[in-house]
């Protein structure tokens, strides 16, 4: 975009080497792996911007400001960005890029020791690591980073870019789904569930409920939920890991065989799509069924396909010997019906009630998506609640726009854990959570959970 680059770590740098009273007096703070002083780092920022080729040619700020202090000292001089973009990286990746980070001193060009080696060996004999590029530097920083972001995000919401999440898109009643609106929601799936593998969650439940993806409505929806998990395994087939994808087989024996509907011939679809021309089915992909067998010594994780209990059988002993199995290598299950359900003809499961239910909350909820209805109707969507590892639950209203046959929707409420549909309906009526929730229209809203 022909912007000036202003990046306020390099301007210290080239302080401190040039030995000026700012520099001399950053570099003890630099050194440490403190943050410099807002007023130096502020002074140096604004005169940069006031150079003509900024004027002329506007501005991309790199690393300021960063903290609420510095982000005031730019609202009061009325300097504030069109655009404001959150980077949203794992720690461990973080530490590692740092440490792993080589400096030309002749070029200024930054070099990785595995990411982005130098092209020679002349040029890596004499690369130099930074002074505050130590992990235990680089998780000072870290710290500063994580109590200061939220007031900046606060201050620039309004300019916020966050790749991760755009909004909930519009039309969710109109089915079939455009293909626009499915990619929407499989990428927000797929980023919510790699965050939390990275983070070496092992037990994780995607709950995803637009009408699209609900194949109890209308069985060809099995095919959107496919596409799916075969968007979940070949991503991480793509990250070099051995994916099993595993359908419920049938459960029982005799004339008490069988499988819940709206799954049948779910395996031969998943065999039968198509998997891309590199290989990845028989390679890095295998299918198969749900139960302790199945894991094979070469998986690296496994995706589990709307596992259900069904009336006379229970599938929890089956995912129970399966994760048993699988011990700390992931085990994904996507829109999972684990409710406890009664026996067939005298026939009891093998665990005890509390034991089965206790196991079905054992599975940690990366995703959620859920559409809000009135009690007892499918029309018209009166909001939505969200949930993307790590981040809160979040409430949305759907209004009308301007416009004709317009909606969009707008945030209510966040909530650390997931909401009772007593909140929600307060969260609806513009009442506190202290505040008793009085019966009303809102109160008619359907307790989801």
């Amino acid at each position: 975009f022909g912007l000036v680059h202003i990046s306020t770590g390099d301007i210290l740098r080239a302080e401190v080497s040039a030995g000026t009273e700012i520099g001399n007096k950053a570099k003890e703070y630099m050194s440490s792996g403190r943050l410099v002083p807002d007023e130096i780092v502020t002074a140096m920022v604004t005169a940069r911007l006031s150079l003509k080729d900024v004027k002329d040619r506007g501005w991309l700020l790199d690393g300021y400001p960063r903290s609420a202090v510095q982000a005031e000292s730019l609202e009061k001089l009325n300097i504030r960005p069109d655009i404001y973009i959150l980077l949203d990286v794992p720690d461990d990746i973080l530490i590692d890029r740092c440490v792993g980070r080589r400096l030309d001193p002749l070029t200024g060009k930054i070099y990785h020791v595995k990411n982005f080696p130098p092209e020679n060996e002349e040029i890596k004999a004499r690369l130099v690591t930074r002074s505050d590029d130590t992990e235990e530097k680089v998780k000072a920083r870290l710290q500063i980073y994580k109590q200061n972001v939220d007031s900046l995000v606060s201050t620039y919401s309004d300019a916020m870019n966050k790749n991760n999440w755009r909004g909930i898109p519009t039309r969710l009643n109109n089915i079939p789904h455009s293909r626009e609106i499915r990619k929407y929601f499989y990428e927000d799936v797929l980023l919510a569930t790699q965050r939390a593998v990275r983070d070496g969650k092992t037990r994780l439940k995607v709950e995803i409920s637009i009408p699209e993806l609900n194949p109890e409505m209308d069985v060809y929806r099995i095919g959107t939920l496919m596409e799916l998990i075969r968007i979940l395994a070949l991503t991480f087939a793509d990250d070099g890991k051995r994916v099993k994808v595993c359908v419920q087989g049938s459960m029982g024996e005799g004339s008490l065989a069988g499988m819940p509907l709206q799954l049948a011939g779910s395996r031969k679809i998943l065999e039968f799509m198509d998997w891309g021309d590199d290989g990845a089915l028989g390679n890095f992909i295998s299918i198969g069924s749900i139960g302790g067998k199945e894991v094979e010594e070469q998986d690296d994780m496994y995706i589990l396909v709307a596992p259900q209990n069904a009336v006379g059988n229970c599938i929890i002993d089956d995912l129970r010997a399966m994760t048993d199995a699988a011990g700390h290598r992931p085990v994904i299950i996507v829109n999972p019906r684990l409710k406890d359900l009664p026996g067939s003809s005298g026939i009891m499961q093998t665990m005890g009630r509390d034991k089965r239910l206790e196991y079905a909350a054992s599975f940690e909820i990366c995703y959620s998506f859920r559409l809000l209805y009135y009690a007892g109707t499918q029309f018209p969507i009166m909001g939505a609640l969200r949930m993307a590892y790590p981040y809160e639950y979040e409430l949305y209203k759907r209004v009308d726009d301007e416009s004709p046959k317009k909606e969009k929707y707008l945030i209510l409420s966040k909530f650390a854990e997931r909401p009772s549909g007593e909140e929600i309906n307060d969260a609806f009526e513009g009442k506190t959570r202290d505040s008793k929730r009085s019966p009303g229209i809102w109160g008619l809203l359907s307790n989801l959970f």
